[in-house]
C-alpha cells in the first residue's frame, strides 16, 4: 500500500458543505476522481491532483525552504474523526491557496533541491526511502511542477483546497 498526497479544488460553497458534512465531501472527492480518471486533465484544468509518493519528499524540501503554507498536509482540520486513508483531511482557505501559488511560482524546483544531499532524506526517513540512486532528487520535479500549475489555477479561480493522504 502506498501513501499518496491528494488535493481537491473546491469552491467556497463546496468547502462550507464539506466542513458541515465530511461524508458528502468524501463522496464528492470520489466522484471527481472517477470523472477525471477517464479524461486525465492537465493540472491547470483539473479539480483533483495527486503528488503520488513524492508528498513526503516535497514536504521535506518545502520545510527546508521555510515555505509559508503547509501545502502537503493542509492547515485546517475539518473532520478529525474521519480517516481518508492516512488520517483526517484538512483544507486551505482561498487566501492561503493564493499565497501558496505565489510561493510555489517563486520557488523553482532547482532552488528546492540546490545543495540537498540525498543522504539527508535517508537520515530524515523521508517516505518512500531509497534515496541513494543517482539523480533521485529529480524524481519529484514533474509532481512539483504539476502542483505549482494546480495551485496557480486554484488561486486564479479563488478556490479553497481539500488536502489529505490516501
Amino acid at each position: 500500500m502506498s501513501m499518496i498526497g491528494e488535493y481537491l479544488r473546491v469552491t467556497a460553497a463546496e468547502l462550507d458543505r464539506a466542513v458541515q458534512d465530511p461524508d458528502w465531501a468524501l463522496d464528492f472527492v470520489e466522484q471527481v476522481q472517477d470523472a477525471e480518471e477517464e479524461t486525465e486533465p492537465a493540472p491547470a484544468e483539473a479539480r483533483h491532483f495527486s503528488t503520488y509518493k513524492t508528498w513526503d519528499m516535497l514536504r521535506f524540501l518545502l520545510a527546508r525552504a521555510e515555505f509559508p503554507v503547509n501545502v502537503i498536509h493542509g492547515e485546517v482540520l475539518f473532520a478529525d474523526d474521519e480517516d481518508w486513508g492516512y488520517g483526517p483531511p484538512r483544507y486551505l482557505l482561498p487566501e492561503r491557496v493564493r499565497l501558496a501559488a505565489e510561493a510555489l511560482r517563486a520557488t523553482s524546483y532547482g532552488r528546492l533541491i540546490s545543495g540537498v544531499d540525498p543522504a539527508e532524506l535517508t537520515s530524515a526517513e523521508v517516505y518512500p526511502l531509497g534515496w541513494s540512486e543517482p539523480g533521485v532528487l529529480e524524481w519529484g520535479r514533474p509532481w512539483y511542477d504539476g502542483l505549482t500549475q494546480f495551485f496557480e489555477a486554484a488561486a486564479k479561480a479563488e478556490d479553497a483546497m481539500l488536502v489529505w493522504l490516501d
